[in-house]
């Protein structure tokens, strides 16, 4: 018999306080784990939790804190009316409660007797639900039902922001490469000007050209002629790459 008490104010504060904790190198998934164990870890009579995500079938079980009840994916079920409405259900007894038999004798059949299913808030798609299993009838009182929502609304608030600080890390590795581009081409540009005493536009048609030429990305033609200089073999990479006076348009010349 399940006999942890419900969770303390400070207990749950604490949870939040973890809940939104995030890491730069956590997935979803790893955030759902996290959230699923710390709902049977402190919600009172929690045996078993797992996290439901909506699909072409109805639903999948992403995470799970044990072995889900392979029974529970019916067709008619408190899940996909979760995931469908956004709103909660609960089963006070699975021997007695009649909405959904099929799902409620799968369960009792495994040993649950209590489910309580809640949608998980997030702006992420597809929509997500959590459903918390109790091997003893009525566990999941009003108290619980509070303490889970508000652990939810926070978790939805981590996955939220685990996709945001993901977008933001891509787009900060975005701007570092075209930075790094950027001053590469410079630095190329610089090399062709002196080389063949020309400005700036001309330096840069002369790249342009070669890229062109080559079926090469700009800024590989010019990484590969910044490292031949500084290997001392620039007069080698220019031949390579057909870069010329020649190769480029008229207005080079001075």
């Amino acid at each position: 018999m399940t006999t942890k008490p419900d969770v303390s104010v400070p207990e749950l504060a604490s949870e939040l306080a973890e809940m939104t904790r995030l890491v730069e190198d956590e997935d979803h998934e790893a955030v759902a784990r996290r959230f699923t164990d710390h709902l049977v870890a402190s919600v009172a009579g929690c045996d078993l939790a797992f996290l439901a995500v909506s699909s072409d079938d109805g639903f999948e079980v992403a995470v799970s804190t044990g072995q889900a009840p392979l029974t529970v994916a019916t067709d008619e079920n408190p899940i996909h009316e979760v995931l469908r409405y956004g709103e909660p259900r609960r089963l006070d007894d699975t021997a007695e409660d009649q909405r959904w038999p099929r799902f409620s004798s799968g369960l009792a059949a495994h040993g649950h007797r209590g489910c309580l299913v809640l949608p998980l808030p997030t702006e992420r798609a597809p929509a997500a639900a959590v459903t918390l299993l109790s091997r003893e009838p009525r566990r999941f009182t009003e108290h619980s039902y509070d303490v889970i929502m508000l652990i939810a609304l926070h978790a939805g608030v981590a996955l939220d922001n685990i996709e945001v600080l993901h977008r933001s890390g891509r787009m900060v590795r975005h701007l570092t490469t075209a930075l790094s581009t950027r001053h590469t081409i410079g630095l190329a540009q610089g090399l062709l000007m002196r080389h063949f005493s020309c400005d700036t536009d001309g330096g840069f048609a002369l790249l342009r050209t070669a890229s062109q030429t080559s079926n090469r990305k700009l800024r590989d033609i010019a990484s590969d002629l910044v490292g031949a200089h500084e290997q001392g073999r620039l007069r080698e990479a220019l031949d390579h790459h057909g870069v010329t006076t020649a190769s480029a348009p008229a207005r080079l010349e001075r």
